[in-house]
């Protein structure tokens, strides 16, 4: 093409499928969906020029996209773009962390039709990406930024993370309305959890007072985890459930207050099986 961006034969389908039909990566398949979408919808093409095909790498256009959406009077999105980038620079690992975010919401959401859903429109892969920002502003003890980040994110996806709460990756959060997160969360690779989930305290502490949860969990629409307890590693939790006391790994629980139920589910933040075996 005349502005030098690649055109469609540059990515032909048979390089997004790798040898044994494994997808290529996470950068690779981006600029394709978003080559194909600018030449199938003219409207958006200076959209998603502007957002993956002007950008060399896959964090350069994250920086671009996330600091498009935080920007606003109070900073400018060329102010935020530059924090993006001195964090991805200083720990390369969130880069890491939001390719296999990305991964999973691909694998795990039968209603992301290609890379670019997630990338430039899911609010639960967009508020993680910002938040991941903010958690590495919190380790370098700028607070007062880390905060304004928190700040935006809630204003702009109605997600409320603490800057300070560590979040693993391969981390799907779907629809991600009314998420809350506390300050003393801990959430553990490959989670899943749906809208409304609330990992919080249960009541005036200042010292650790929220849930640890652990790998591969899945939290269904609306479930509340409250108190410094911990949720195992392949456990579920029931949509709508209040959880107040451990749940040991590979156990299923629901109700008010949530009780084991029905049989373990393998692997449930990749399965999303929020179906139990028996009712309460």
């Amino acid at each position: 093409m005349a502005d030098g961006r690649p055109a469609e034969s540059s990515f032909p389908i048979t390089d997004i499928l790798k040898g044994g039909g494994a997808p290529a990566p996470i950068w690779q398949r981006l600029r394709f969906d978003a080559q194909r979408a600018a030449e199938t919808e003219k409207a958006l093409s200076s959209y998603l020029a502007a957002t993956v095909l002007n950008h060399e790498t896959f964090a350069e256009a994250l920086c671009y996209q996330l600091a498009q959406k935080a920007g606003g009077p109070d900073m400018s999105a060329l102010a935020v773009r530059e924090i993006c980038e001195e964090a991805y620079k200083s720990d390369p690992s969130i880069v890491t962390a939001a390719e296999r975010d990305m991964q999973a919401v691909l694998e795990r959401d039968p209603a992301t039709r290609s890379t670019l859903q997630p990338f430039l429109f899911f609010k639960g892969f967009l508020s993680l990406q910002t938040h991941r920002v903010g958690h590495w502003l919190w380790g370098q003890g700028r607070e007062t930024l880390a905060f304004f980040l928190q700040s935006r994110t809630s204003e702009l996806y109605g997600v409320d993370i603490h800057p300070a709460a560590p979040i693993g990756s391969g981390v799907f959060i779907d629809h991600a309305t009314g998420v809350v997160i506390g300050e003393t969360a801990r959430v553990g690779d490959d989670v899943s959890m749906l809208h409304g989930v609330t990992l919080g305290g249960t009541g005036k502490v200042f010292t650790d007072r929220h849930p640890k949860i652990g790998r591969g969990v899945l939290l269904g629409a609306g479930s509340k985890v409250l108190g410094n307890i911990t949720v195992g590693d392949e456990a579920r939790v029931g949509s709508g459930s209040v959880v107040l006391s451990d749940v040991p790994p590979r156990c299923s629980v629901a109700g008010v207050p949530a009780k084991p139920v029905g049989g373990a589910c393998a692997q449930p933040s990749k399965t999303m099986d929020q179906k139990f075996d028996v009712g309460l």
